[in-house]
């Protein structure tokens, strides 16, 4: 079982982690807007790995969301117990910062990219094409943390532990085609050459939850 957690801070763009929580197996949710602290990891039975969630609010923004530095905390608990840890779009912002990263706002990003994926597990059968919709970057990774995919102007599009079962990716795995429409009037898009029919990215999610299953074993 994975547990997710929502840390979306404007409920209208809470359709993502609803989306994405859609493409999971069995999973919990604790949402660390409204409940902040941390989660009792003794209340969830056979706990396989956490999904770190996507948000609209910044890391940098903590001084007015003090639930960001209890779950950096929290990141930093699951790395030191070596629990699969999988960071999305914030997540990959919060797990990097937490460990030492850090992450600067680069204005709005809204396309259809192509990556450079390193051959890591994580990644199989995810074509490079890959829809991006972000407005902050990690410019420098959390201490461990190496990079497992890059564009060609983000170099830390993805990253990966080198010891934990942690993985981090910038992109929105659950941004898949029928979610355009919405992102387009909330975050605008810019239309590219690149095909929607090559995106494969919902198969990070799968991967993740194998590689977390196997680790529990």
């Amino acid at each position: 079982m994975l547990l997710s957690l929502e840390n979306e801070v404007d409920p209208d763009a809470r359709y993502l982690g609803d989306a994405l929580r859609s493409l999971l197996g069995e999973h919990a949710t604790y949402d660390y807007v409204r409940e902040g602290g941390r989660p009792a990891l003794d209340r969830f039975d056979d706990l396989d790995g956490v999904v770190v969630g996507g948000s609209t609010a910044g890391v940098y923004e903590a001084d007015d969301h003090p639930w960001m530095a209890e779950e950096a905390a929290f990141v930093r608990e699951l790395v030191d117990r070596e629990i699969p840890v999988l960071g999305v779009c914030f997540g990959h912002q919060l797990v990097n910062e937490a460990l030492g990263g850090r992450v600067e706002h680069h204005g709005l990003a809204h396309r259809l990219v192509t990556a450079d994926l390193a051959d890591d597990p994580l990644f199989d059968g995810v074509n490079r094409t890959i829809p991006a919709v972000h407005g902050d970057r990690v410019v420098d990774p959390g201490d461990g943390m190496a990079p497992i995919a890059a564009t060609d102007d983000y170099r830390y599009f993805a990253t990966r532990h080198r010891d934990a079962p942690v993985w981090t990716v910038q992109y929105h795995p659950e941004f898949q085609h029928d979610l355009l429409a919405r992102i387009r009037e909330d975050f605008g898009w810019t239309d590219t050459d690149r095909s929607w029919a090559d995106v494969t990215t919902a198969r990070t999610l799968r991967n993740f939850e194998r590689l977390a299953a196997a680790h529990s074993r």
